[in-house]
């Protein structure tokens, strides 16, 4: 009889571990996709199931997102610009059936996949579209490599460029050609600025020109912003409508001293010595200083319209 009771126990034993073995957790967010005798089963959902061993075997399958990372990828850019470029890929299964009875590997699979893709879309773009356009290169990924993962239950959601790197050497061109640019700006706004600027200085002009009393208030207001810099040289415009009619007395003074020239002088040279002294005096050379015969009397004849 103790045979038997240890035959019982042995039994017993060996089903408790049959059955634990046999209990397969799914959670939320797996799938299973069991085989019975090499034969497909439906999709277990998640929960509690018994996957019979040496019978059945289950490959749980994850629908969550998955972050891939493809390594940096030698390209050679439309414009012949060799660059290094790497991506993440964001993807999710959808069928977990397809993308077990599809590929071996569906990561794998996507991962080649994304790389190829990846070096042959750079290709057919110049520089300045991957460096400045690469939302439509990230469109255009995304949408290749999921038609080429379709056939495997795979939905690649996501692909994003992540960094361009371009030789030393292009990187010094790039930045003189952005440093001419933004001089060429800069020419053309500050010429912009001198017209515009010329065009309002006119229309000052043509207002203060209107009323001269506008013009002496400007005057007086500039003089008041010198002062106020404190500066220890200060310089006094003076315009010309100031002095303007002291100009027009001059011509009136040189022709009443015209009028008031003595009968006696010679207008067409030197007047001439009149002694013989004075003669002696010339041809010597004797200055001012060294004249010593007095002046010879001059009169004045008062004119008439005086």
């Amino acid at each position: 009889m103790a045979w038997i009771q240890i035959l019982i126990v042995v039994v017993v034993a060996v089903a408790l571990l049959f059955l634990l073995a046999s209990v397969k957790i799914i959670r939320e967010y797996e799938r299973g996709v069991a085989f019975r005798l090499g034969r497909l089963r439906p999709v277990l959902d998640p929960g509690v199931r018994l996957i019979l061993p040496g019978l059945e075997k289950m490959v749980r399958v994850d629908l969550r997102i998955v972050t891939l990372t493809i390594p940096p990828q030698e390209v050679i850019t439309k414009d012949n610009v060799p660059a290094r470029v790497n991506a993440v890929v964001l993807f999710k299964v959808v069928d977990p059936t397809r993308s077990v009875m599809a590929v071996e590997n569906h990561a794998v699979a996507t991962s080649q996949m994304a790389q190829t893709t990846l070096r042959s879309v750079v290709g057919r773009a110049d520089l300045d579209t991957l460096l400045a356009h690469r939302a439509d290169l990230n469109e255009d990924l995304a949408r290749t490599i999921d038609a080429q993962t379709e056939p495997w239950g795979v939905h690649v959601k996501v692909v994003e460029i992540k960094d361009v790197e371009i030789p030393e050497a292009m990187q010094r061109a790039m930045a003189r050609e952005a440093e001419a640019e933004r001089e060429r700006r800069a020419k053309i706004i500050n010429a912009r600025g001198e017209l515009q600027a010329s065009k309002e200085l006119r229309q000052a002009a043509d207002v203060l020109s209107g009323n001269p009393a506008s013009l002496q208030l400007r005057y007086l207001q500039t003089l008041l912003e010198l002062g106020a810099d404190q500066n220890s040289t200060v310089v006094f415009p003076l315009p010309m409508d100031i002095i303007g009619p002291f100009l027009d007395r001059m011509p009136r003074r040189d022709e009443k001293a015209a009028d008031t020239v003595p009968t006696g002088t010679n207008h067409n040279g030197p007047k001439k010595p009149s002694t013989q002294q004075e003669s002696e005096q010339h041809e010597a050379g004797a200055g001012p200083e060294h004249d010593l015969t007095p002046f010879p009397e001059i009169q004045l004849e008062r004119p008439d319209n005086v």
